[in-house]
C-alpha cells in the first residue's frame, strides 16, 4: 500500500507561501482610510454650494457654508470612525 507521507516534498515554493501566512496571532492593521477624511471633504462641498446658492452668489455666505459644513463633515465622520472602533 502506498504510504503518500513519506514521499519527498517537492513543491517547497507553495510549502513556503502556505507558512508564512498561517499565524496564529494576526494582528489587525489599521486601514489608512477614514471616514473623517471622506465626509470632511463631502460637507465642505455641500456647504459651499449651499451657502452660495442660499446667499444669492455672496462669497462671504459660501465660505460660511464651506466652513459649517466641513466642520459638520469632520465631526460626523470622526464619529463614524470611533464607532468602527470597537
Amino acid at each position: 500500500m502506498a504510504r503518500p507521507h513519506h514521499r519527498k516534498k517537492h513543491k517547497t515554493h507553495v510549502q513556503q507561501f502556505k507558512h508564512s501566512h498561517n499565524s496564529t496571532a494576526s494582528v489587525k492593521a489599521k486601514s489608512k482610510a477614514s471616514a473623517a477624511g471622506v465626509f470632511t471633504f463631502g460637507g465642505a462641498i455641500a456647504g459651499l454650494l449651499l451657502g452660495y446658492f442660499a446667499g444669492g452668489t455672496s462669497l462671504i455666505w459660501a465660505a460660511a457654508g464651506l466652513i459649517a459644513g466641513g466642520l459638520a463633515g469632520y465631526l460626523i465622520g470622526r464619529r463614524m470612525d470611533a464607532g468602527n472602533a470597537n
